[in-house]
């Protein structure tokens, strides 16, 4: 399939926003593009939402299914401080979702922890998952830059729009970068409680075992895309996914942790040549 093939559907394309209801809390969720078209899930990062995503999903929905879930604790998801937010449970409730929506195979995309997401969904439901691609998700606890918290230290809640422009900051390639209104907004939904539990259960996730270790047995194709000047994540761990048999890394110039914000296009358009190879491959 070229750049310029068309996936076949016998459903035309639309788009969607819905509330699916959990047991343990409602999901917001964006379904869109053609009905009959191979599905990818895009899974947004830790204080953000399936809003991050914006200007790349639509690239992806005019040949594919996009789906596009607020994780539990973020966006216009439910925040429920008593629930649980460990990494396999958010896992779990995406599957849920397809499950509601009738989708049985997916290419699942997450950034940053996101990407920590797509792999414990892999990992739990192996049927249901045919690929992965993961953009600027560190594969180990060791990778980490740990960049200031800034207006997002528990001990200081809630922050002003300008800290939460600092904490945002690093999110991409220098200070200079104007930190997007999307950023701000997804933050401010946050609360604090579930914004603990979230951290603690990410960092806990990768303390038990790095990612490459989890994915090398599953035998799924992988893409690995990271910018070359992430501040969050060290750009050169990205080789670590190369135990991962068939990885494929690619550095992006010019970006750092946010290349779905910071060249949206270019982003789309590497992301749509690996769906475009796994549908080849079937």
């Amino acid at each position: 399939m070229t750049s310029t093939d068309t996936v076949p559907s016998t459903v035309p394309a639309s788009r969607s926003e819905q509330t699916v209801s959990l047991p343990d809390g409602d999901l917001h969720v964006t379904d869109e593009g053609p009905r009959g078209a191979p599905a990818l899930l895009l899974v947004h990062g830790s204080v953000s939402s399936g809003r991050s995503w914006d200007q790349v999903a639509p690239s992806l929905a005019a040949r594919y299914r996009v789906v596009r879930a607020d994780l539990l604790g973020h966006g216009r998801s439910a925040k429920p401080a008593d629930a649980s937010y460990t990494v396999p449970d958010q896992a779990r409730r995406l599957a849920e979702v397809l499950d509601r929506l009738g989708i049985g195979s997916v290419l699942v995309v997450g950034h940053s922890s996101g990407g920590i997401v797509a792999t414990a969904l892999a990992e739990l439901r192996p049927g249901l998952v045919r690929a992965l691609a993961l953009v600027d998700t560190g594969p180990s606890l060791g990778s980490y830059l740990d960049p200031p918290a800034g207006g997002l230290a528990p001990g200081h809640w809630p922050p002003t729009d300008d800290e939460l422009r600092a904490a945002a900051r690093t999110a991409l390639a220098s200070d200079d970068v104007p930190v997007p209104d999307v950023l701000v907004e997804d933050a401010r939904r946050m609360e604090l409680a579930s914004l603990g539990a979230i951290t603690a259960a990410t960092t806990a996730y990768l303390a038990d075992e790095p990612l490459p270790d989890r994915l090398a047995p599953l035998g799924k194709p992988l893409l690995v895309l990271f910018g070359e000047l992430d501040r969050r994540w060290a750009p050169a761990s990205a080789d670590d996914y190369a135990v991962v048999p068939g990885a494929t890394v690619t550095l992006l110039a010019g970006v750092g942790h946010s290349p779905i914000l910071e060249n949206p296009a270019r982003t789309a358009a590497i992301l749509l040549d690996f769906a475009d190879a796994v549908e080849r491959v079937g």
